[in-house]
């Protein structure tokens, strides 16, 4: 369970949505938050690895030193 506080501008829209529709609020809550979760994860994952890579801790390779490294430069 997850409540959450929304602003009175959000809770408006929503109230309208729901009596618009038929639907709850809920059901447009938790239909933002799954059309939305995969794209935050892959934000926070990203976020990390640059991190990782601005403080060295991770190294990064261009395309031409991996061709050249497999014998498959020119």
């Amino acid at each position: 369970m997850i409540n959450f506080r929304a602003d009175d501008e959000l809770d408006a829209r929503l109230t309208r949505l729901a009596q618009l529709t038929g639907r709850t609020k809920t059901f447009y809550v938790r239909q933002a938050v799954e059309s939305q979760i995969e794209d935050l994860e892959d934000i926070y994952l990203a976020d990390r690895v640059v991190a990782r890579v601005d403080s060295g801790a991770e190294k990064t390779y261009g395309l031409e030193g991996i061709e050249r490294d497999l014998g498959l430069a020119d």
